[in-house]
């Protein structure tokens, strides 16, 4: 027989009751000892609940936190933290898989910020439509919406202005300090509907025509003192559209507030033109705290790139990361080389650098190995440069070869270069050999490296044994065919007390000798944290050793990746992950076979 409820709970629910089906909220209420309005507060949906909270009587407010800005009756409102879980709770019956990725100071915030994204996300999926004929403000929000935030008892649920898009953008507004919105949307009611937010990040999809550059341009107005973050995806951009988003942005300011600014996967009218549009040009100049600019997958020509550098350049901008990936850029760097530091062109040079940029990203770019060795003279204007990718890349050998002086040089600063991507470069174990050698001896090491992609073979193992053996931290080996004989000279070349904390040595087909190496490099590496060793054709014979290697590993092993090899004995993968499933390490087991995906890194 069930439980009979108790009377507080009975109270409680009668309460809650009452204040489902009302627009507002009886002052009584507030009467109510502090215990059982916070066991009141966890019983409210959310629109309830932040009718309660917004009545909420300013004396009875906590004193230490404050609000995110939203204004009521004309002055900051003081909340209780104690509501703070109240909004945790429904949070997560809306959005479970995210609650625990997310910690937000402000629940409350996050809450009607992800309401007011689902809003618009739906509101443009409505006005996509051809039929679609009404005001922005004007579409009305379905049942699904509604039923997370009003109880179906409500006046909310069934009122039509509570279903109306201006309602919910009016209302939470004040909450959002990011969103993302379709171009549909980007229509000048947009403004009026939103002017409530004061956005500090916005995104951006699909913008083409004029009068969405139009409507994203005065939004950009509206939230001009605030917004630090804006991004373009798959937008058809023209200078004149540039100029337009650009001068939103400055309007006559000597400088502007964007920290991050990117475009990507975009179309430009103008790939490959003679000069950069006027406004992106004053707004490198007047970017006194701009961090990051991202010009990705926009097949941008040689002289796109180029005049985005050398603008840069005269700017002396403070930029801190600079990533021009995915486009098409060979020759790009063409006017860098040696007769360039010491003939005519050096005086114009003279003076100016990045110094502040420590991030470039040239990943994709179509460079060869002329280009790299003009990337390493232009290097020479970014002297505090910490990380470099210039993956899938086929600079080949020859390419890698021009870039050890400038590695060797670097090493040396006070500030060394201490990240070097390579993957999918074309290079062979030739090349990659001559590297590690020259890196195993540099007088500051590399903090993390990737080769990966690469088809190196067994041969290499030497020299990386060799190199493991320094202060790498982060080392990426993927598919560059090892096999068992390469793990093999691993395992007799890698020393104990190696510093690395992940390591990727999947796809490389190492077999049983995978195993082995694991046994080395977890019962040697204290700071070991991530080991990925899937898809290694290891035979289920593995897994005794790798047993033998978890129980005497040291330090802080926190992921083993084991997917995707040969073990059909679905026991012996069990018995695995439930010997070591209390204790810190994961062991990730998915699939008992390689995929296709797994089989492509054969040893050459």
């Amino acid at each position: 027989m069930a439980e009979a409820p108790s009377l507080l709970s009975l109270c409680i629910a009668l309460v809650t009751d009452e204040i489902v089906q009302r627009d507002d909220v009886p002052p009584a209420l507030y009467d109510l000892p502090p215990d059982l309005l916070d066991t009141l507060a966890l019983q409210l949906p959310p629109l309830a609940l932040h009718n309660l909270q917004s009545g909420m009587p300013f004396e009875l407010q906590n004193e230490d936190e404050y609000d995110n800005g939203c204004l009521v009756d004309g002055r900051k409102r003081r909340r209780s933290s104690n509501f703070n879980l109240a909004w945790k709770k429904n949070f997560n019956l809306r959005w479970s898989k995210l609650t625990d990725a997310i910690q937000p100071v402000d629940w409350q915030q996050i809450y009607w910020e992800r309401h007011l994204q689902s809003c618009l996300d739906e509101a443009a999926e409505i006005a996509s439509l051809p039929s679609f004929s009404k005001c922005i403000g004007e579409i009305e929000m379905s049942d699904s919406i509604l039923k997370y935030i009003a109880s179906e008892k409500s006046i909310h649920f069934w009122r039509a202005k509570y279903r109306n898009l201006s309602y919910h953008c009016q209302e939470f507004g004040c909450y959002a300090l990011c969103l993302m919105l379709q171009s549909v949307l980007c229509v000048s009611e947009i403004c009026h509907i939103l002017r409530s937010c004061k956005l500090q990040k916005l995104v951006l999809r699909w913008i083409r025509f004029p009068e969405q550059v139009n409507g994203l341009c005065k939004l950009l107005s509206q939230n001009r003192e605030t917004l630090t973050s804006l991004e373009l995806i798959h937008c058809k951009l023209s200078s004149t559209s540039v100029n337009s988003i650009c001068d939103a942005l400055i309007h006559n300011r000597k400088t502007h507030g964007i920290l991050h600014f990117s475009i990507n996967a975009s179309h430009f009218d103008e790939t490959d033109p003679v000069a950069l549009p006027s406004g992106l040009v004053s707004f490198f100049s007047s970017g006194r705290y701009l961090y990051s600019f991202k010009l990705c997958d926009n097949d941008l020509g040689k002289n796109f790139g180029k005049l985005v550098f050398h603008t840069l350049l005269d700017a002396s901008s403070c930029l801190s990361a600079l990533d021009l990936s995915e486009n098409k850029m060979t020759g790009w760097l063409s006017n860098f080389n040696r007769r360039s530091l010491t003939g005519l062109q050096a005086s114009s040079m003279v003076g100016k650098s990045l110094q502040s940029l420590r991030v470039l990203s040239l990943r994709g770019n179509g460079l060869k190995k002329d280009d790299a060795d003009n990337l390493r003279y232009a290097l020479f204007h970014i002297p505090n440069l910490e990380f470099l990718d210039i993956s899938d890349n086929p600079i080949e050998d020859d390419g890698i070869r021009n870039l050890i002086p400038y590695f060797i040089e670097a090493s040396e600063r006070s500030f060394p270069f201490a990240d070097l991507n390579l993957e999918n470069c074309e290079l062979s174990c030739d090349g990659v050999t001559q590297l590690l050698n020259v890196l195993s001896t540099l007088r500051k090491p590399l903090r993390s490296l990737s080769v990966a992609d690469n088809s190196l073979g067994s041969s290499v193992a030497g020299a990386l044994g060799v190199f493991m053996g320094k202060s790498i931290q982060i080392l990426n080996v993927e598919g560059i065919g090892l096999g068992p004989c390469g793990f093999q000279d691993l395992v007799e070349g890698v020393t104990e007390g190696s510093n690395i904390v992940n390591i990727n040595i999947s796809k490389n087909r190492g077999g049983i000798e995978i195993a082995t190496f694991l046994l080395k490099l977890l019962s040697g590496g204290s700071d070991l944290v991530s080991v990925n060793a899937s898809y290694n054709l290891m035979p289920v014979e593995s897994l005794d050793i790798i047993r033998s290697a978890l129980k005497i590993a040291k330090g802080k092993l926190e992921l083993l990746d084991l997917r995707g090899n040969n073990w059909d004995d679905q026991k012996a993968q069990d018995s695995l992950v439930a010997e070591f499933q209390n204790s810190v390490k994961k062991i990730l087991i998915y699939s008992s076979s390689p995929t296709l995906d797994g089989l492509y890194d054969g040893d050459p």
